[in-house]
């Protein structure tokens, strides 16, 4: 497998042992073909990627390998309104730092960020902290995405 993922096959396959579940060819051609795609890819897109690649996979296995992996904790799911589940490895896998996003609801364009400001990451930790207290659970990571309009499609709005 030519994936860019950080850990490497050996640390992916003791992974899934830890956790129950056998280190498969369609599962590591998935994480290859993810951590080799740009952005936040749909089913769909890794699907066709990965078909490319191991003609024999099929759909359903796709489908059911992302939702192993997100269960897993080395793919994050996420919803962007688009009506398309979209997937990307999660930070520690792919060697990125966390980070946010920025969806415009006109033409679809998301934006990561990780360029935090210091009050953010106080408020984060104050709301991680105060949950924790509150609810009795232990916050091992959140998802932060922002809905609103890009700079592109406010300018096409204020032109006649």
């Amino acid at each position: 497998m030519r994936g860019r993922h950080r850990r490497g096959a050996r640390w992916f396959s003791e992974h899934l042992r830890e956790q129950g579940y056998r280190y498969t060819v369609p599962r590591a051609l998935i994480i290859d073909v993810l951590s080799a795609m740009p952005g936040h890819p749909s089913v769909e897109e890794i699907y066709f990627e990965a078909h490319k690649r191991y003609p024999q996979i099929g759909l359903t296995t796709v489908y059911r390998t992302l939702e192993l992996l997100v269960r897993t904790g080395v793919v994050l799911k996420f919803d962007f309104g688009d009506g398309r589940t979209r997937f990307e490895m999660a930070g520690a896998f792919q060697g990125k730092s966390h980070h946010h996003h920025l969806i415009c609801t006109s033409c679809g364009k998301i934006v990561e960020y990780t360029d935090f400001i210091k009050e953010e990451l106080d408020l984060l930790k104050k709301t991680e902290d105060a949950l924790s207290k509150k609810y009795g659970f232990a916050v091992k990571s959140h998802l932060l995405q922002f809905y609103g309009v890009c700079y592109v499609c406010l300018k096409k709005r204020e032109q006649p």
